[in-house]
């Protein structure tokens, strides 16, 4: 579970560099965006491990969730989660849950018409129509509206997963402490930096 996600949290990190590169030059992210779609590695390799990656640690996150819930079938008398967990660390579930309901959004929203533009209406290569698409994306408030809160829900998520995933595989040195930090501007910077991605398309470039 810690290691697919340390993988996943690589991926976005990624992913958020390519879409910022949108808010300053069209030109520059058109060039990578038709880089990371005809590439035949990234392609062929990396997006087939990338799929299998989010199946794997979802799958497994709802596995160790059953796992807790049967692990005491009885419940506490009383029970105050909030007095030893943050309320990011208890409910991973949920906002993982509406992590992979906008994952699945953005595969329909960009990943399926990539595989119909290229592969089922058989297009010819342009590589100026990345950022029209993505700027069309982001025409509809209420689907940037959806966009944004998911990615406060990712926000969320990470601010527990990055540190705990680190603890998981056992990391715990003298470098843990700058590392906690990091974890934490990282859970605050990509996902907000994504919020202000979608927001500047929608409000600048429609």
């Amino acid at each position: 579970m810690a290691l697919s996600g340390l993988f996943l949290i690589m991926f976005l990190a990624l992913h958020f560099f390519i879409n910022l590169t949108s808010v300053f030059s069209s030109d520059t992210f058109n060039e990578m965006s038709h880089f990371m779609g005809y590439n035949p590695l990234i392609q062929f390799v990396m997006q087939p491990i990338l799929v299998a990656g989010v199946v794997f640690h979802f799958v497994m996150g709802i596995v160790l969730e059953r796992k807790n819930q049967n692990a005491r079938p009885v419940a506490y008398a009383k029970y105050n989660g909030a007095a030893n967990a943050s309320w990011a660390s208890r409910n991973m579930i949920v906002s993982g849950l509406v992590v992979l309901a906008f994952i699945g959004l953005h595969f329909y929203d960009f990943w399926v018409q990539e595989i119909v533009y290229k592969y089922v209406d058989g297009n010819a290569i342009e590589t100026t129509r990345y950022y029209p698409e993505l700027v069309a994306k982001f025409e509809s408030p209420i689907r940037t509206g959806l966009y944004c809160l998911a990615f406060i829900l990712l926000s969320v998520h990470l601010w527990h997963g990055f540190n705990s995933s680190f603890q998981s595989v056992g990391f715990n040195n003298k470098f843990s402490k700058s590392l906690h930090k990091l974890g934490y501007a990282f859970a605050i910077v990509v996902p907000f930096g994504f919020i202000f991605i979608a927001l500047f398309h929608h409000f600048f470039n429609n």
